[in-house]
């Protein structure tokens, strides 16, 4: 009798057991869903009023800095996103060349590039392009310059305060733009010129450019 008693003890533990497992079991796996859930309904927007583009380009042989930027960007296309690539995917840009601010105190260089550089260009009252990411989430832009299309290669982070950076080097040969360069520096050939009495204004430009990305 007593051995029974023991077995039908032992058979009733086992059962319990055997549903808190599949309890947990179902606990783990419906947290675990309702994670994913949550991971896909999060979704990034573009803080367009963010969006902010700079340059630096360089003169004479010993390859001085000059910075500068756009103070007007304009964007197309704009659409939220599960990752920051698909946010950015596709993000269409325009800028007004009339835009540039170069901090010059004189007031004299952004007049300058204006006219000797960008107006010596074929379709210069605006620069134009597209973001591109690849399935291996590399980027670049379709940069619409002087009558050209071409891509620009670009590296790309995101900061803690959400802010995706992206960063590239701009070769004017690749956009048919030397002419213009060459106009440029022969309109600023003194303040091109340095101590060894060469005047040179360098054909790369470095391209930096950011955008806050908020999470909904």
């Amino acid at each position: 009798m007593r051995k029974w008693i023991f077995i039908e003890m032992l058979v009733a533990m086992l059962i319990v057991t055997s549903g808190c497992k599949d309890f947990k079991k179902g606990v783990k796996e419906g947290y675990d869903d309702a994670q994913k859930e949550a991971e896909k309904e999060e979704m990034y927007v573009i803080q367009e009023d963010s969006t902010a583009v700079s340059f630096t380009a360089y003169k004479t042989t010993k390859k001085l800095p000059v910075g500068g930027k756009f103070n007007t960007i304009n964007l197309n296309n704009v659409h939220s996103g599960n990752t920051i690539t698909e946010t950015l995917d596709g993000l269409k840009f325009s800028i007004p060349v009339s835009s540039l601010f170069t901090n010059d105190a004189t007031g004299t260089r952004d007049p300058k590039i204006i006219e000797f550089f960008f107006g010596m260009m074929a379709d210069t009252e605006l620069i134009s392009g597209v973001l591109v990411f690849d399935e291996n989430k590399k980027c670049t832009v379709d940069l619409s310059l002087n009558g050209v299309t071409a891509s620009l290669p670009m590296d790309y982070e995101l900061t803690e305060d959400n802010h995706v950076v992206l960063n590239g080097t701009l070769n004017l040969e690749k956009w048919n733009a030397l002419d213009a360069l060459a106009s440029l520096n022969k309109a600023c050939e003194i303040l091109h010129t340095g101590e060894d009495g060469v005047s040179k204004t360098w054909s790369d430009v470095a391209i930096n450019a950011s955008v806050l990305l908020e999470k909904k």
